[in-house]
């Protein structure tokens, strides 16, 4: 049984508070921004919005699954993995759950208009793709990539690794708000996550790029043609179109490089695996971030450079999210953030779980 908290930590809602305060601060910067440039906020066919929340609760309802693995197979029945379901999901846990996903689901959504303003801005890609080059000792990470892996499987593998990201984004945090022991160890993951957008889209503002593949295209040329190719087409069109007709009703557009939050979000999340004590899944992801990099440089979404910015922006935005859950307190005379395993007693076999805590 999960132990329910006590003393301050039973008592203690500020970090609930603190949640929707960083989501409210975020709004008004959006707002304000939104205002100076003269547009209103956009959800184009419902894609970053609505469709992200449906799917998101699809998701939820579906890792509600687990109460059937939780229940004892002794004895197993519909009937006990219902219960199972009921003594963990209470009332307060289930609004706890909804109210983190629409947290982060409003700031996706602010971060995505944001980034489609951002457009506006002159890009600086000359600058990072010199950047690169004195990295490399004047050679292109792309060039020297493709050299190394080739230019033909080495391109389906490392594109099949980057288009499954958006996967991985989706199922990440819900999986973490429904499978927590506790409802306030999921809210990590998801004020991690919140600071990832905030700190992504603030990365874009500050150095405006458009990628690699839009500033030397012929480091790219040989490369097969694939989704890839007509995905970064697609953006560029999108820029010109809300350039040309800012006010049309389908005006947005979805291209910044600086910093990589496919980088960023995967490590953030390789990260809240270690936190949550989950090694298997660590070690998988680790694998699987070392790919997305070698995919955003090789198919020339982004310089070496970005991906440096989303490692650090990664582990900046899980401090800060530990930090607004967990502030440090003095305990023994030292600072002290505690890490609380995702699998706990309530996870291993035995007798069904108790009611969840929050």
């Amino acid at each position: 049984m999960t132990p329910p908290p006590t003393g301050r930590e039973g008592q203690d809602r500020g970090w609930l508070w603190r949640v929707w305060l960083l989501v409210a601060v975020f709004a008004a910067v959006s707002l304000a921004r939104s205002a100076q440039v003269g547009i209103g906020f956009k959800d184009p066919g419902g894609e970053i919005l609505r469709s992200r929340i449906a799917l998101s609760l699809a998701i939820f309802v579906g890792v509600l699954l687990d109460a059937a693995v939780r229940t004892p197979r002794p004895g197993w029945s519909v009937r006990a993995a219902w219960s199972t379901l009921w003594e963990r999901w209470t009332g307060r846990r289930l609004s706890l759950a909804l109210g983190g996903l629409l947290a982060y689901h409003c700031v996706y959504f602010c971060y995505h208009n944001l980034k489609s303003w951002d457009v506006f801005r002159a890009p600086r890609d000359q600058m990072l793709e010199s950047w690169d080059h004195w990295l490399f000792l004047g050679h292109s990470p792309a060039v020297l990539l493709h050299d190394l892996l080739g230019q033909h499987i080495a391109a389906y593998v490392l594109m099949v690794i980057y288009e499954s990201f958006p996967t991985l984004a989706s199922v990440s945090f819900v999986a973490a708000l429904a499978l927590a022991p506790r409802i306030k160890e999921g809210y990590v993951f998801i004020a991690s996550m919140l600071w990832v957008w905030i700190l992504g889209v603030a990365s874009y503002y500050l150095v405006p790029s458009l990628g690699p593949f839009d500033a030397a295209p012929g480091d790219f040329s040989g490369l097969p043609r694939t989704m890839i190719q007509d995905t970064q087409a697609r953006y560029l069109a999108q820029r010109d179109h809300l350039l040309a007709h800012p006010h049309a009703a389908d005006a947005f557009a979805q291209i910044s490089a600086f910093a990589s939050l496919h980088v960023a979000v995967t490590t953030a999340t390789l990260l809240m695996a270690r936190y949550y004590g989950l090694r298997r899944t660590a070690r998988a992801l680790t694998v699987f971030l070392v790919g997305t990099v070698l995919a955003t440089i090789y198919l020339g979404w982004h310089f070496a450079v970005d991906d440096l910015a989303g490692l650090v922006i990664a582990f900046g935005s899980v401090r800060l999210g530990r930090w607004m859950i967990h502030p440090p307190r003095r305990a023994d005379g030292r600072l002290t953030t505690p890490v609380v395993p995702l699998r706990s007693a309530a996870d291993r076999p035995g007798p069904a779980p108790g009611p969840a805590r929050v």
